[in-house]
């Protein structure tokens, strides 16, 4: 040995944080860089750890001890320190999700933020999404839409959300849960009106895949009919507001608005126009505000 090297410290480079896509229901949709991320990482940061585990086994990725760790909504904050020490040190670690791309409706945001600020390099690994293979496979309008995540439970809540987005003009995508895509439809038409065309992509990449494509009066009817329309997972497109029905319906909610403020304070002259007209309620809030003035 050397003198210098005797004497010298050595200095971990900085890691890497992998951000990897997972399949959505099929195997066979994991890259191959994907799986050698997978099989190279010193920590795979999962979800759930017992799904991510069968994922590796079923692709005869094998992990040693210890180098599967749980990370979701419940624990993220608290590790998240650990973590980038972790990289900062020279880790390579790996980011999953349950399934398809993380973050997207999905935890990591706190990590994914917390190593940027500290400088790790953060490397995206694409693959597999159900938003995108949605809108791939929908017939709807892709060059612009809007990605909405999951609607509120609470049925208040969500019919509030759906009145702000009943003049948005781009398509709509949302994720839903199997129990509520029911009430979700029926919202949905009585907002967006019965003949605006939507599709339900369900199981995407599985092997009971299904595309339902129709009006939201005619989504709504199957789904009361048909218990199988909610089983497994779901993304729900609806076609945006046609522009010249935004064009007549703010037309038509100014004209509405001056006589509603005849009588009502502008707050609620707002929440009827947009009952109404299906603008959001805030933008005539401000209009009403205005004319009031």
């Amino acid at each position: 040995m050397t003198s210098e090297s005797s004497n010298s410290i050595a200095v971990p480079a900085r890691g890497t944080l992998f951000v990897v896509a997972t399949p959505i229901g099929n195997l066979g949709d994991l890259t191959p860089r994907a799986a050698e991320v997978l099989r190279r990482a010193e920590l795979v940061l999962a979800e759930d750890t017992r799904r991510a585990g069968q994922l590796l086994a079923a692709c005869g990725i094998e992990r040693p001890r210890g180098a599967l760790e749980s990370l979701h909504e419940h624990n993220e904050r608290e590790r998240v320190t650990r973590i980038v020490e972790r990289l900062a040190a020279g880790a390579q670690v790996a980011l999953v999700s349950d399934a398809g791309t993380p973050l997207v409706s999905d935890p990591g945001l706190m990590l994914v933020s917390a190593a940027a600020q500290a400088g790790i390099e953060i490397v995206a690994v694409p693959g597999p999404s159900a938003l995108v293979a949605a809108l791939s496979v929908a017939g709807l309008p892709t060059d612009r839409f809007v990605f909405e995540g999951f609607l509120p439970a609470r049925a208040a809540a969500r019919r509030q959300r759906l009145e702000d987005l009943a003049a948005e003009p781009r398509t709509l995508v949302f994720y839903e849960a199997p129990h509520r895509l029911r009430e979700t439809l029926e919202d949905l038409r009585e907002r967006f009106g019965a003949d605006r065309p939507a599709v339900i992509a369900r199981e995407l990449t599985k092997k009971f895949e299904t595309v339902y494509r129709g009006s939201l009066g005619e989504l709504a009817a199957r789904a009361d009919a048909d218990p199988a329309l909610a089983r497994g997972e779901i993304v729900l497109l609806v076609h945006g507001a046609a522009e010249a029905a935004r064009k007549t319906s703010e037309v038509n909610a100014d004209q509405l608005l001056r006589l509603l403020l005849v009588e009502l304070p502008p707050s609620q002259a707002a929440r009827l126009a947009a009952q109404i007209t299906g603008l959001p309620r805030k933008e005539l809030y401000e209009r009403a505000l205005a004319g009031k003035g």
